[in-house]
């Protein structure tokens, strides 16, 4: 059957009463399941299944689960989740070409695909295309609960069927979008019905679009695409063609202008030198081309030399344009080379990531106004002359930063803040939001006394059923976290949990550890840090750049790694953000595992002095 689609809109769709849902980039599938076993057709009704085992396999165990429900019909979206508001458009683009039975196997096996319902057309039998959507949406959340299955996107996991769960503000649900580089949102009319085959104006979609600024390379004659490069490293890089999005008179002129001013000709294209500008809307950079390209304006203010690859990566997320990037091209790290545009994009691509943990926290930062070639400065007051977007928060007389969002992240690190402290509470609670023990060994050489430390903690949490997460300090130790239930517990609880695991570190090796904290009585042992998980002091944030001169980062670690031979300096802003593309967040499920810490029960037996009866 053929799909209901949605009217694409270039304003923002915010419309009293209506719902919005994440809009993820695969391919649009129909799910049919009755007596026979499930069937998923694609929008034109090619069979899926074949091609995606790993979906009817998932299907046929839970077979049970929905015996009651069928038949049933589902209209969804089956997608390679990247995170929970993005789809990778190129995994499910190569997944769809497999056609050897072995490797689609392998990869079902190494990135499953998932099929993403989001609206519910039969149930038992029972034709509800003329519901309305929201009684709809209802049905399918109920059904989705009766079933077990997941109620929202995870990435991980054996939820191979989930729920796209609808929101009600647009703007909260956009600012993810943005942040996590989603394609973008479909908005939905309450009363909607579903409309086999139609596009209606009852479903709007309004897309993540991002603007380049490029110049024409070449004209191809056979089917009038304009192809558009920037300057990179002193020569042309091509970024793909455009052929909407122009008028019949701009296309007219504009191929007057290229004939005119032609540097060569063969038999497909007319080419010309750089020169002329234009600003282009696209999706994203797909196999070094832009997806979904449309022209949106001439850009007679700019010369080529303007239209850079350093500015393209700038204007990757939507949030940027009110944001000058000043010296893009200041060196801030002598090595590895890291210019200021460098650090910039790390903090947006990472920003997923960092954001959760600088939410309504008041933000010290330090600053190296001229990298690692100048002084540095701890900055806690809000400067004067930030820009009205950056959120504050006054604390005995101190105008924190709080830096709730990736606007105020970028322009932070266009300043050149470097390095981000953050309490262990947020502005809205006293209470710790996380236990952090600090594992700072005597110097860079004993960094294996911290993995030491780290793997004994790491023993007793488990043995505990606590959930534990860390990461490098940046610099030469460790910290282990392990995140609380929001506004829960106290200092004075948490200090019951950060004193003991000490002093049972002591007693394990006193040779290796130790609680003192004068440096000249340490004696060459690390020093397990208590006393500074406590209010008012501060810890540098999970992925935060260091200021040393290997450019290191806080980055957090899967437990595996923390084992003999690991070392700090190999994760810097390049290698973290490599491993950040490839291997993922390690502290992807940090503040879910917070809200279901078993913390009580540990606590209440140290308050017991530990003879519990």
């Amino acid at each position: 059957m053929k799909p209901m689609l949605p009217v694409l809109q270039f304003e923002p769709p915010e419309f009293p009463g209506w719902s919005y849902e994440v809009k993820y980039d695969g391919f649009r599938a129909i799910l049919d399941w009755d007596g026979n076993g499930p069937r998923l057709t694609s929008r034109n009704d090619k069979p899926l299944l074949p091609l995606f085992p790993e979906i009817e396999d998932f299907l046929k165990a839970y077979l049970d689960h929905f015996r009651f429900f069928l038949p049933l019909r589902l209209d969804c979206e089956l997608v390679i989740l990247e995170n929970e508001y993005k789809a990778n458009f190129s995994a499910i683009q190569k997944r769809g070409r497999m056609k050897a039975i072995g490797r689609i196997a392998e990869a079902a096996e190494k990135q499953p695909a998932r099929l993403m319902a989001f609206d519910l057309l039969v149930e038992h039998g029972e034709n509800i295309h003329s519901l309305p959507y929201l009684e709809r949406k209802r049905r399918l959340a109920s059904l989705f609960s009766k079933t077990g299955m997941a109620m929202e996107p995870k990435t991980t996991g054996v939820e191979l069927l989930q729920l796209v769960p609808p929101h009600t503000k647009f703007s909260e649900l956009w600012e993810e979008v943005v942040l996590h580089d989603g394609e973008g949102i479909v908005a939905k009319a309450p009363e909607s019905q579903w409309e086999e085959g139609k596009r209606s104006t009852k479903w709007v979609k309004y897309k993540n679009w991002k603007l380049v600024d490029c110049f024409i390379t070449a004209y191809e004659k056979s089917n009038g695409y304009y192809y558009c490069g920037v300057y990179k490293d002193g020569g042309v890089f091509q970024i793909g063609h455009i052929l909407f999005g122009l008028k019949p008179d701009e296309k007219q002129a504009l191929f007057t202008v290229i004939k005119q001013n032609s540097k060569s000709e063969d038999s497909r294209f007319i080419y010309v030198e750089p020169a002329i500008c234009f600003e282009v809307k696209y999706l994203e950079l797909y196999d070094n081309e832009l997806r979904e390209p449309h022209f949106s304006r001439f850009r007679l203010d700019l010369r080529p030399e303007d239209c850079t690859f350093d500015n393209f990566l700038f204007n990757q997320k939507n949030v940027t344009g009110d944001i000058e990037l000043t010296h893009p091209d200041k060196p801030v790290w002598e090595s590895p080379s890291i210019r200021k545009i460098d650090l910039v994009h790390y903090l947006m691509e990472v920003a997923p990531s960092i954001l959760p943990f600088l939410r309504k926290r008041s933000l010290t930062v330090i600053r190296y106004p001229h990298g690692m070639f100048g002084e540095a400065f701890y900055q806690k007051n809000c400067p004067d002359y930030a820009p009205d977007f950056i959120e504050t928060h006054l604390d005995e007389g101190i105008n924190y930063i709080v830096c709730n969002d990736l606007k105020s992240l970028v322009w932070l690190g266009n300043q050149l803040a470097i390095e981000y402290h953050i309490p262990f509470h947020t502005i809205e609670s006293a209470k710790a939001s996380e236990i952090v023990l600090d594992l700072d060994p005597p110097s860079p050489a004993d960094f294996g006394l911290a993995v030491k430390a780290a793997v004994y903690i790491k023993e007793v949490i488990d043995g505990l059923g606590l959930i534990g997460f860390v990461k490098t300090s940046g610099n030469k130790g460790l910290q282990v976290y392990l995140p609380l239930p929001y506004d829960t517990y106290t200092f004075d609880d948490t200090r019951l949990f950060t004193e003991f695991i000490a002093n049972y570190l002591v007693s394990k090796e006193p040779g290796l550890f130790t609680i003192e904290r004068m440096k000249k009585n340490r004696g060459g042992r690390l020093y397990v840090d208590y006393v500074q998980h406590a209010p008012g002091k501060t810890i540098i944030a999970p992925y935060s750049p260091r200021g040393n001169k290997h450019a290191g980062v806080a980055a957090p670690l899967f437990w595996d790694e923390v084992e003999e031979g690991l070392d700090p300096k190999d994760f810097n802003l390049p290698s973290v953000l490599q491993r950040y593309r490839n291997s993922g967040d390690p502290f992807k499920d940090y503040f879910k595992a917070g809200e279901k810490q078993p913390f009580g029960p540990v606590l209440e037996f140290l308050r017991s002095g530990g003879n519990k009866k």
